[in-house]
């Protein structure tokens, strides 16, 4: 048998038998002498290796080894103390072992896992839900870069982008909507001569009164009526809405939602293909005209009042339009208050004529300031007494300051004159009169 020695300089050979038992004695021995030890030399059979551990140096790591050491044990908790950790375990403030020992006591002790679970339920409770409503701002930050990148070949006119805009939110607003939801009622408001009045309908139905009066835009566009044959008693917004509610055998359901949208973008392709000349283009209300421009604005202005509505009705979050659009809309309604003031004149609805300046067209005249504060806000001088006469800071007789949302909701109807005004100073009979015209240009 050969045997390998580690603790010599040599190799060495051991045989079973006596020498020359088998004819080769000395063969293997240096030099072909016989292997008898020689006194003081190395050993012919190993020695036993020395421990390790006896020899002073550091033990090898595990790892080293190729073992992969077990997982620390997780803590042995009482179950007072496992009761105690629920509520930090709820709020996931736990530490990784504490929390693993929880959870596996939970696999074994009914009550505090029903401890647990309702204080899970009442850690949602605590979070304050959040809007899954867009930034009313993210789309148009989106287009402006894309624009930006690469301008459009037909881009869509200044003064129809909020239109652009608020339908799109609106129409976001109703895709995930069942039947329950359109059929939801909703309560129309405006001011009628000074009185609060409203109008009962559905999500369904207030889509059908845009549908309509959207209408009068897309007549003196040349696109077709969404009336079609249906005899209306007046080309006026209310006579439309109910023209179209009578003609049809059952209330409006989720169908109607597809011609809006539709007409929706055909309005503005239109406008768009029509150039920013059309803007000044006259469009009929029945009772009053208005420019393309303003009209789109006016539906801008609708389109997010009704949204709100709708919002409202199903229990949903809904912001305001972006600043820029929410701007454009309180400076209509600002444009169109000298107009509202001279029909309340002549109604019998406004203060006193004693108080009137008449001057000559075009000329300064007394004048309210009206103060938007927030986003989109801005000031703007009316002239009290002749829609044709200027605004004048120097000739002003009252200041008022309004939140822009606020203003806006008083120009809906849906805040009492009386209630709108955040701040004002001077004459209160001007102030009044303002006030209310703002609310006269409600309607349904």
């Amino acid at each position: 048998m050969r045997g390998c020695g580690v603790n010599g300089p040599e190799r060495f050979e051991a045989h079973d038998g006596d020498d020359g038992e088998n004819g080769h004695e000395g063969e293997n021995s240096p030099e072909g002498k016989d292997d008898t030890p020689v006194p003081g030399g190395p050993p012919r059979i190993p020695m036993p290796r020395a421990s390790v551990e006896d020899s002073g140096l550091p033990l090898p790591a595990p790892a080293d080894l190729g073992v992969t050491p077990p997982p620390p044990a997780p803590p042995v908790l009482e179950h007072p103390v496992l009761k105690a950790l629920l509520g930090a375990w709820a709020l996931a403030a736990c530490s990784a072992e504490e929390a693993t020992a929880v959870e596996e006591h939970l696999g074994h002790c009914g009550s505090c896992a029903d401890e647990a679970r309702r204080l899970r339920e009442a850690v949602g409770l605590l979070q304050r839900p959040e809007s899954l409503d867009l930034d009313p701002g993210l789309r148009t930050r989106v287009l402006d870069t894309c624009l930006e990148r690469r301008p459009p070949r037909i881009p869509v006119p200044d003064w129809a982008a909020a239109y652009d805009a608020e339908t799109a939110r609106l129409d976001a607003l109703l895709q995930d909507f069942g039947d329950a939801e359109w059929h939801a009622p909703v309560r129309l408001r405006w001011f009628r001569s000074d009185a609060a009045t409203s109008r009962r309908t559905t999500v369904a139905g207030v889509i059908a009164h845009l549908l309509t009066v959207d209408g009068l835009v897309a007549v003196a566009l040349g696109l077709d009526d969404p009336l079609g044959d249906v005899p209306s008693r007046k080309p006026t917004p209310v006579a439309r809405t109910e023209a179209f509610w009578r003609a049809s055998h059952f209330p409006p359901t989720r169908f109607v939602r597809a011609p809006w949208r539709e007409q929706s973008h055909s309005l503005v392709r239109t406008v768009s293909f029509t150039g920013g000349g059309a803007g000044k283009m006259p469009v009929s209300y029945g009772d009053f005209e208005l420019p393309l421009h303003d009209a789109m604005l006016d539906r801008a202005f609708e389109c997010w009042v009704h949204a709100e509505d709708i919002a409202d009705a199903v229990d949903y979050p809904y912001d305001p339009p972006s600043p820029r659009h929410l701007h454009r809309m309180i400076d209509l309604a600002a444009r169109m208050l000298p107009t509202a003031l001279a029909h309340r004149r002549r109604a019998g609805l406004a203060s006193p004529a004693h108080h009137r300046h008449l001057v000559a067209a075009g000329e300064p005249g007394r004048s309210l300031r009206l103060e938007i504060e927030g986003s989109g806000g801005g000031e703007w001088l009316i002239p009290l007494d002749s829609p044709a006469a200027k605004g004048s800071a120097e000739h002003e007789v009252a200041h008022v300051a309004l939140d822009g949302v606020e203003f806006c909701r008083l120009a809906a109807g849906h805040v009492p004159p009386q209630e709108a005004a955040a701040g004002q100073v001077g004459d209160k009979e001007a102030i009044r009169d303002v006030l209310f015209a703002a609310a006269s240009l409600s309607r349904m």
